[in-house]
């Protein structure tokens, strides 16, 4: 109860300045925080190929553009997801997070507002540069694959060694299934 205020008051800063001021808070309770990753490494994305498909030469250029697009916007605490197709920017998680915004990918797919062909595009996803990683990183799964399944992209990439990875068997499983590719880039 002492520290309610304390986290009232952090959270009128958004998200991350609510974790920021509890990780104080805990400090000056000498309380050490630690991130999930940290405790279990394993829980991270490995570098690389995860199953049986890979990107082509144009979803890795789309792979690269989303990463330079979220380096530049990171600092302005918007999501950690961005969806690109033929170079081109299709949409960019804000408060909804990324599964709606698979939605809503795929509801501007049916409606025909979105000329790329099925199976093109991609899902990235990265920690934003000025976040605390212990508490914040972005995370996949197979709730994920089927997002991407479902708004017709060619698969996902995200930052190897700080995303973490929820049932990575299954994950796997799905996007060999749907032909899509799970990539964890350096």
């Amino acid at each position: 109860l002492k520290v309610l205020p304390c986290i009232a008051a952090a959270y009128r800063g958004g998200d991350d300045n609510l974790l920021s001021g509890i990780v104080r808070d805990c400090n000056r309770h000498s309380f050490r925080v630690l991130g999930a990753h940290q405790v279990a490494p394993e829980i991270l994305v490995p570098p690389g190929v995860i199953g049986s498909v890979a990107p082509s030469e144009r979803e890795r250029a789309d792979i690269a553009l989303g990463f330079e697009y979220l380096r530049a916007a990171g600092g302005f605490d918007v999501g950690q997801a961005v969806v690109v197709a033929d170079k081109r920017i299709l949409a960019v998680e804000a408060a909804e997070g990324t599964d709606q915004m698979l939605g809503r990918i795929a509801q501007l797919r049916e409606s025909g507002r979105i000329d790329v062909p099925k199976g093109r595009g991609v899902l990235v996803k990265a920690p934003k540069p000025a976040q605390d990683r212990r508490f914040d990183l972005p995370s996949i799964g197979p709730k994920t694959v089927e997002g991407v399944v479902r708004a017709g992209l060619a698969g996902l990439a995200v930052v190897t060694g700080e995303t973490i990875v929820a049932e990575p068997e299954q994950m796997v499983i799905e996007a060999d299934r749907a032909g899509i590719f799970v990539v964890g880039v350096s």
